[in-house]
């Protein structure tokens, strides 16, 4: 019925269709309901304790059979307390507007990189698959995820990226778009402005490597999954569309935001974390400017968000708030996440179909 199998046989599923990782978006719930629909769940564990990360699973494992893929984040922690410093005096107005202490706002990163603890928590559940973001961790932990019997995959940004990624042993690469919602895989380098679009990047990538590979980016109906499949890929991953699913964790103003969305109301923007990441616009964005060179390093940027983020959602507000959605976002639907799963193979193959009947002789 596929064009090319090798996903679903590689991961052991039946429809190409990767539900995406979105930390902070997506839990145990929303992974069970696309397993048993037959695509491929993901749990993001970058925001996850060790204890988090196995109840999640605890209670993936006792509700679906189907395979699981756990995704972590392979940064490498950074800080600069001067830079933070400066940042949090550029935010003191925003505090004072909401009635916080600038002094009292919180530090730490908010994201953990692929460690010891999380590898002993692969070896532990034996997830079928495991994915990585920005990288892949460095020797002997891929050795050990490898070893505990888990198909590899990681996120490229560019076709470099991508053979990297097949050199140092990926079994499976994601081409991610510049139309993909969320932190750009980017680990090779950092100018983002010139990062290739799906529909240019995913056949370089298939010509480069030798794996299969995964299409991501502004993919959010079967059109798009009929087109990432024309294009060369075996599969694709898709995030956006699932946040107005009932089992996503995005909040009332998330799901209003996003059911208003249009095609030109996303950016790129590094305020909210640090690393650029594609959100709905909002007040901050705007006022702040998407991409400001004062935003403290990626992850560290975070904490000083969280009060004014808090504060505002409270008060019903997401102006604060990282919305992050792809360019397809007014495409989402707000089905439950198993019928929206079969919904976009069920319009794939339709299109699919219609191609083969149109190229007959």
């Amino acid at each position: 019925m596929w064009p090319d199998a090798r996903i679903l046989d590689l991961f052991s599923i039946k429809l190409p269709i990767i539900q995406a990782p979105m930390a902070g978006s997506s839990g145990a719930e929303l992974a069970i309901a696309v397993c048993e629909a037959g695509g491929l769940g993901s749990l993001p564990c970058a925001m996850l304790s060790a204890d988090q990360i196995r109840t999640e699973m605890d209670i993936i494992r006792q509700n679906t059979r189907g395979p699981v893929n756990l995704n972590f984040f392979c940064h490498i922690p950074a800080a600069d307390t001067e830079r933070e410093a400066a940042w949090r005096r550029r935010l003191a107005p925003y505090y004072h507007e909401l009635d916080l202490d600038p002094d009292a706002a919180p530090t730490g990163s908010g994201r953990t990189p692929f460690d010891e603890a999380a590898c002993q928590i692969v070896e532990e559940f034996r997830p079928e698959v495991v994915s990585f973001h920005f990288g892949l961790p460095e020797e002997p932990l891929l050795g050990r995820v490898k070893s505990s019997g888990a198909t590899v995959l990681a996120s490229a940004t560019t076709v470099e990226e991508a053979r990297w990624l097949e050199a140092h042993g990926c079994d499976a690469i994601i081409a991610q778009g510049a139309e993909a919602g969320g932190h750009r895989g980017v680990f090779l380098g950092s100018d983002i402005e010139c990062q290739p679009g799906t529909f240019a990047l995913v056949p370089q990538v298939v010509d480069a490597v030798s794996v299969p590979v995964i299409a991501a980016g502004g993919i959010a109906d079967g059109r798009g999954i009929a087109a990432a499949f024309a294009l060369g890929a075996t599969a694709v991953q898709i995030g956006t569309a699932y946040l107005r699913c009932p089992e996503s964790l995005a909040g009332e103003g998330y799901r209003l935001a996003l059911s208003t969305a249009r095609d030109d109301q996303t950016a790129l923007t590094n305020i909210f974390t640090g690393r650029p990441a594609r959100g709905i616009m909002n007040r901050f964005m705007r006022e702040v400017g998407p991409m400001n060179a004062e935003a403290p390093v990626f992850p560290t940027a975070t904490a000083a968000m969280m009060p004014l983020r808090q504060k505002a959602e409270a008060a019903g507000s997401t102006g604060f708030s990282p919305l992050w959605a792809g360019q397809a976002a007014a495409l989402a639907r707000p089905l439950p996440a198993g019928a929206l799963t079969r919904e976009l193979a069920e319009e794939a193959l339709q299109v699919l179909d219609r191609i083969r009947v149109s190229t007959l002789p």
